[in-house]
């Protein structure tokens, strides 16, 4: 098993060195999670068939904190179908099947997580970091290879220090080795997690970015572990903050309507959603462990002109810039 030592050691493979960061990361964040929270992490290590990997779900539910949280992590290897292959390559141009019959063996590493607390007050947060690479099955030489990934923050209510916080964590960790990339995946977050029936974002955005691989693997992996390394501090503070904040009825009532807006979003437009789902030997309990354990949908429902609800909507539909 790859150790945090491994990370930044460049005789090894980058996808072992991935491993090591996901792995690592994993233990910080649940860590921090349960520090403010009664509630433990349910551990489910979980095996992929046919030797094909497999990965480690945290999960916590019914906390005092937190009313759902995952942090997930994945290492996973074996062959896509050629119709696997066609329907990746329409995002991923640089994808080519290799095999007679068009296959194409890969290999995939990401830590994926998505919290939800239990005061409507404190956001709902999710990151992912990945790394994704061919192989020909011939001579098991790397064909194609990317990372991807990003961080975003999802509150019920507006607290603009909460969003500048969140951001400008990110765009610090992003500025660390190239201040052009923080206005391209801020821009790239609000256009990815567009729910188009609605007409608005998911959240209030964040980072978002795919096929990165324009630079040397090495390098990216460095930008990688300063963005994990972003997430704790832009996001607990902000817990700590809201997570004893009083709220009533109606505004634990409106954090459900929010949950609803995520649940369409990750299950009919999220293509990461899309992928682990059609990917032969998938976990399904992982996949959906993004999904909130409580959610509502109501009629025709549209908060009223000015109030605190509306002033969050009114961001959804028209993004802005927090930094």
């Amino acid at each position: 098993m790859a150790s945090p030592n491994d990370i930044h050691n460049i005789e090894i493979p980058i996808r072992h060195r991935m491993e090591a960061l996901v792995r690592l990361k994993q233990r910080e964040i649940t860590a921090a999670i349960e520090n403010i929270d009664q509630a433990k992490f349910h551990i489910d290590a979980w095996e992929r068939g046919d030797k094909g990997g497999g990965g480690q779900s945290m999960v916590l539910q019914n906390g005092e904190v937190f009313e759902k949280g995952g942090v997930n992590i994945s290492i996973v290897h074996g062959t896509l179908p050629a119709q696997a292959v066609t329907r990746m390559r329409v995002n991923h141009k640089n994808l080519k099947g290799c095999g007679e019959d068009g296959s194409v063996k890969f290999f995939a590493c990401g830590l994926s997580l998505v919290i939800h607390p239990t005061n409507p007050h404190a956001p709902t947060t999710h990151a992912n970091y990945r790394y994704f690479e061919t192989t020909d099955p011939e001579t098991n030489e790397v064909q194609t290879w990317w990372f991807g990934g990003g961080a975003d923050l999802t509150p019920s209510y507006l607290y603009e220090e909460d969003c500048k916080l969140f951001h400008q964590s990110h765009k610090d960790a992003l500025d660390k080795y190239d201040d052009t990339l923080y206005p391209k995946y801020k821009k790239w977050c609000d256009e990815y997690f567009y729910i188009k029936h609605r007409q608005e974002t998911r959240g209030v955005g964040g980072i978002f970015f795919d096929d990165f691989d324009d630079r040397p693997a090495d390098d990216i992996l460095y930008i990688i572990e300063s963005c994990f390394d972003a997430f704790l501090p832009s996001y607990i503070p902000s817990v700590l903050k809201r997570m004893n904040t009083p709220f009533t009825d109606e505004q634990k009532q409106w954090q459900q309507i929010r949950r609803g807006r995520y649940v369409e979003f990750n299950l009919v437009l999220d293509r990461g959603t899309q992928f682990g789902l059609q990917t032969p030997g998938s976990r399904v309990e992982s996949i959906l462990m993004s999904l909130p354990a409580t959610a509502s949908w109501v009629y025709d429902h549209h908060p009223e002109e000015g109030s605190e609800e509306d002033k969050l909507v009114k961001v959804l539909q028209n993004p802005i810039d927090w930094v």
